[in-house]
């Protein structure tokens, strides 16, 4: 054998390839996505957690606090 089987002699480092660009912009858009939920969703829960308790349908805690104990 005259060399390694399969490596071309004149092998440099690989050409730019465009395919590696589109996997990038897909992570960067799943990671600003998760990113964008991460905040929202627990500042939403927050406000709709605030509006079903005090404000709303639970009436939970509607201003006349805690009921007596016996």
């Amino acid at each position: 054998m005259d060399g390694p089987v399969g490596a071309a002699p004149d092998a440099g480092p690989p050409a730019y390839c465009r395919g590696n660009e589109s996997s990038l912009v897909s992570a960067l858009k799943t990671l600003l996505f998760f990113t964008i939920l991460m905040v929202t969703l627990p500042i939403g829960l927050y406000f709709a957690t605030k509006a079903y308790l005090f404000e709303g349908k639970g009436y939970v805690f509607k201003g006349y606090g805690l009921p007596p104990y016996g």
